[in-house]
């Protein structure tokens, strides 16, 4: 069986929430388990910022999967949050702090925070609006002076990466295949099953798109922009 490619799609002009709900939050739902097996090892810029956060912060994790950056630093307080149930169990059942909320509407107070991460989650917003109310809610919550650290998969993708993008093609369904093994009553002989593929929304950022985003809100000044690991990312300061 050949491996799905991702395929091109036109996003809604309306109803973009119960498109979501479809193409990410549920698909999410159904693969948390097998996500979350995926997903162990910090990528090193976020590393690098929890590292160098003072002794003592208090931060927010919006779109934290299952948590693997939440125990990164253990001298910073990490409150998680996602949209999938399944993965903030994950989170729990891993000893951090975790709660099912939306990340265009959480929870927390206006400036409660020292920082905040949103790693790999606002490309799976619809629209630019949509993407642009995400940033606004990051920033929302921190305090003035504090940064906030956003990766987003990058539509120029290195020649390592496993992902075959058409660069004409910003919105896509990325596909996530999904097989669960069984045996017989030889315990030695184990098939798989076949494999599901669940299609999630994406929108691949150009070069420049995220920093213009967080630049449209007013709320933050920009302090580094990158490209790591075939995404792009922003390190910016709440004014």
């Amino acid at each position: 069986m050949s491996k799905p490619q991702p395929v091109a799609v036109t996003t809604p002009t309306e109803n973009e929430k119960s498109y979501e709900e479809e193409h990410v939050h549920n698909v999410y739902q159904t693969i948390a388990s097998h996500f979350s097996d995926t997903r162990y090892k910090p990528w090193p810029v976020v590393e690098d910022f929890l590292n160098g956060l003072e002794l003592g912060s208090i931060g927010a994790d919006i779109g934290c999967g299952n948590g693997k950056y939440i125990g990164v630093n253990p001298n910073v307080c990490i409150l998680g949050s996602d949209r999938s149930s399944n993965l903030i169990q994950i989170v729990r059942d891993r000893g951090f702090e975790g709660m099912v909320c939306d990340g265009l509407n959480t929870p927390y107070r206006t400036d409660a925070f020292d920082f905040a991460i949103s790693i790999a989650v606002i490309h799976h917003f619809s629209t630019p609006e949509r993407r642009r109310s995400a940033i606004e809610e990051i920033l929302r919550v921190v305090k003035p002076g504090s940064p906030i650290l956003i990766f987003v998969w990058a539509l120029e993708q290195s020649k390592f990466s496993k992902r075959n993008f058409d660069k004409t093609q910003q919105d896509v369904f990325v596909p996530w295949m999904l097989s669960t093994a069984k045996t017989n009553n030889d315990e030695a002989a184990v098939e798989e099953s076949p494999k599901k593929v669940y299609q999630r929304y994406y929108h691949l950022f150009a070069q420049g798109e995220l920093d213009e985003l967080i630049v449209e809100t007013g709320m933050a000044d920009i302090s580094r922009s990158g490209y790591d690991r075939d995404n792009h990312y922003v390190i910016a300061i709440k004014k």
